[in-house]
């Protein structure tokens, strides 16, 4: 435990490190003309904002060595949440100067404006609409391939656009130093928009996998059996997922992330991926023929189970129930003795996915299941309703911290389970959640 989280707080630091560098490097070196604090404020925040806009293409790399500790939900929710920081930070350098010299408000005018404005204008206009799309892509109808799209070459412009209007007011970059910096970082984050997309693909390309077999699931689900082509595969624990390229190949903008259902224990490199008919790209999963060859990237994410506890409880909504079915067909190929209690809301009998195998692996685990019905039939006696405190109290032995929870789902389920568990002085540390949206 100490030694994951010195390695966490050394990520934390070198992230540190890389945003807050520019700030320090002003100050060495020969110094321009002193001006007043409010425009010397300005200032600063716009080369932080530059900073962590660049960085950005770090945290989406997909390095297994960055996500690993934190899970890549995590680093994707951080991705999103300091973006906005990043926007308050572009947005405030030129408010500030606007209100200290007012004189300064003609830049407005894109057409009359030097280009040195123009870029800043350039670099801002696309910051905010790369940030709008995302936050409000399902309500503007957007579709994932699009908006993926979008957000790379949108992220691209604002990066660009906001270095070339730096160097061209250039008011701190006449010393080498302070030019090597930038130049390095411009280098350094150009290579890292190089790995994903070159470097990373060429990889994929050497790693494909044939599916082998299409499998038709309750509630709309397909599984995808997929095999290892020309080489042995990966080993992944058991909750994990990856980023699926279909139809294309690895160098197509935009995978798709889906949880491993198949074992762990497997032996031959075959993983399985179980995926619900959402409407979108999830639609076209069932068109998918045995015999296509298709990318895999991973594996991904730290929803995965090792962790010493007296039983594992698992909470699933919906589709939630796909890395659970990993985690269930893992234990019960390892022989594990510790009892499981997997809580299933579903919206009717019928819909529950993979139902038929959970019922036949109580006999090779201490399996117990609840399924929660939102839409139940005339002669159910199980619960409805969805899954809440009360639930989770009927069916769990105590004390409630001493197990360890898995919770997967809709986003307001997981949010009614974990606030559920805090009022069952349930610690943090001893519940995981995978949340699966990454726009």
């Amino acid at each position: 435990m100490l030694t994951f989280a010195l390695r966490n707080s050394l990520w934390l630091l070198v992230y540190l490190f890389f945003i807050s560098a520019p700030l320090f490097v002003l100050l060495l070196g020969s110094l321009p003309p002193a001006r007043d604090f409010w425009t010397e404020l300005s200032i600063a925040l716009g080369y932080s904002g530059l900073a962590i806009m660049g960085l950005q293409f770090g945290l989406i790399a997909r390095f297994r060595w960055v996500t690993k500790p934190w899970g890549e939900d995590i680093i994707y929710h951080f991705h999103r949440r300091i973006s906005l920081i990043a926007l308050g930070l572009v947005v405030a350098h030129p408010l500030i100067l606007f209100v200290v010299r007012p004189e300064l408000l003609a830049l407005l005018n894109f057409v009359e404006a030097p280009w040195r404005a123009r870029l800043a204008a350039i670099s801002t206009y696309s910051l905010i609409a790369l940030i709008v799309m995302a936050l409000w892509r399902v309500k503007l109808r957007l579709s994932y391939e699009f908006w993926h799209l979008t957000h790379i070459i949108l992220a691209v412009v604002a990066v660009a656009a906001g270095l070339l209007h730096m160097a061209a007011w250039g008011f701190y970059l006449n010393d080498p130093l302070k030019r090597a910096l930038w130049c390095g970082l411009t280098l350094f984050w150009l290579s890292l928009l190089l790995y994903v997309r070159l470097v990373k693909p060429l990889f994929m390309l050497r790693r494909p996998y044939r599916v082998t077999r299409v499998k038709a699931e309750r509630g709309d689900t397909t599984t995808l059996v997929m095999k290892p082509e020309g080489h042995t595969g990966f080993r992944f624990t058991p909750g994990q997922f990856g980023w699926l390229t279909l139809w294309n190949g690895p160098f197509k903008i935009t995978g798709h992330p889906f949880s491993f259902s198949s074992s762990a224990e497997v032996k031959d490199g075959r993983v399985e991926m179980s995926v619900r008919n959402l409407g979108d790209f999830t639609a076209k999963i069932s068109q998918v023929a045995a015999g296509q060859r298709v990318y895999l990237d991973g594996p991904y994410g730290a929803f995965t189970i090792g962790h010493p506890a007296d039983m594992h409880v698992l909470i699933a909504g919906g589709i939630g129930i796909t890395p659970m079915m990993s985690i269930v067909r893992t234990l019960a190929d390892r022989g594990d003795k510790r009892p499981v209690v997997l809580i299933y809301g579903g919206g009717d009998w019928d819909s529950l996915t993979f139902r038929e195998e959970l019922e036949a692996l109580r006999a090779r685990l201490d399996l117990t299941l609840v399924y929660v019905l939102a839409r139940p039939h005339d002669s159910w006696t199980g619960e409805k309703g969805f899954i809440n405190a009360g639930i989770l109290r009927r069916h769990l032995p105590p004390p409630f911290d001493m197990h360890e929870y898995f919770i997967c789902g809709p986003n307001v389920m997981m949010d009614a389970v974990e606030n559920a568990l805090s009022g069952m002085g349930v610690p943090m540390v001893k519940y995981h959640t995978e949340r699966y949206n990454f726009a």
